[in-house]
């Protein structure tokens, strides 16, 4: 049920470095054209750092590795839906299109055999009870390094944390000590990792996979460009507030809070976000670059009597 383009499938064969990128960029991200603008960027910045791009989406039912440009566009002009995991099976059924979650975009990279993914936000546990992102599950099942720069703001980032930590997924820290805070650079959590070089990073992954340990390894990237903490913390509030007296809740809540942070800001946060995902995808092709290399090399090295995960 997962198609995997013809490119993907080549360098995969190959052994080249693949970065999967999520389709919600084209979809919900960003108003039209900024929004195809962004995916196309992604893209190129991955190509010109030596990967292979592989966007991820729903293509009239279609779970699709790899889309080329015309389908880019079309997402991009379309009214699509978004894909999570809880809704995936009814929008193939449907032969609907859709824009791919960080948990869909993971559910699909996963299948398709590529071992890292560039994001810009992670969703998690929200401050209302009992409201989490299934890409926790996610990131708890699916083997991949996710290139990240931490909860989305308006989340319950100490939560999250602790719920990734339930769930056995190593969190480490970029060049830093501490969770990167998503549109503000850090933090004051500690992460239980530091990695201040790609092969570290690629290590991390391989040898997570030879303990034959399920999910992957989230990589907290922190944005150096972004808001000061006290600036974000006064926005976020207001956006919650905001959105108590809209009475939103619920899968509406996050899309709701980041579009009142962007009214609030004057534009601010959007331009961040942006500045993340493209450092993000950056990383992302670097880490990929070092776990093709480390493959090749073990692959080399292997005894024919080791087993490996």
């Amino acid at each position: 049920m997962v198609r995997v383009s013809p490119s993907v499938q080549t360098a995969l064969a190959a052994g080249e470095p693949v970065v999967a990128l999520e389709s919600t960029v084209l979809t919900h991200g960003l108003p039209r054209p900024a929004n195809l603008d962004l995916g196309r960027r992604l893209e190129a910045v991955v190509r010109e750092s030596g990967a292979v791009p592989a966007t991820i989406a729903i293509i009239a039912g279609e779970l699709t590795v790899g889309i080329d440009d015309d389908t880019m566009q079309h997402l991009a002009q379309s009214q699509a839906a978004k894909a999570s995991l809880w809704n995936l099976a009814s929008l193939v059924a449907n032969g609907d299109d859709a824009g791919t979650t960080v948990a869909v975009t993971l559910h699909a990279a996963a299948r398709a055999g590529i071992a890292v993914f560039a994001t810009g936000g992670l969703g998690g546990v929200h401050l209302d009870p009992y409201d989490e992102s299934a890409d926790l599950t996610a990131l708890a099942r699916d083997s991949l390094v996710t290139v990240c720069s931490g909860p989305k703001s308006v989340l319950d980032a100490g939560a999250t944390l602790e719920r990734l930590e339930t769930a056995g997924v190593p969190v480490a820290g970029w060049r830093s000590d501490h969770l990167a805070g998503f549109l503000t650079p850090t933090t004051p959590l500690a992460v239980p990792v530091r990695c201040d070089e790609a092969d570290e990073v690629a290590t991390l992954f391989h040898t997570h996979r030879d303990l034959w340990l399920s999910g992957g390894v989230v990589l907290s990237r922190p944005e150096p460009s972004g808001l000061a903490a006290d600036v974000l913390r006064d926005l976020t509030q207001a956006a919650h507030a905001d959105a108590h007296a809209a009475g939103v809740r619920g899968k509406d809540l996050t899309p709701y809070l980041l579009e009142r942070l962007a009214v609030r800001s004057d534009g601010a946060t959007v331009q961040a976000n942006l500045r993340l995902l493209e450092g993000n995808a950056r990383l992302a092709a670097e880490i990929a670059r070092a776990i093709a290399a480390q493959r090749e090399r073990r692959a080399a090295s292997t005894s024919p009597n080791e087993v490996s995960a």
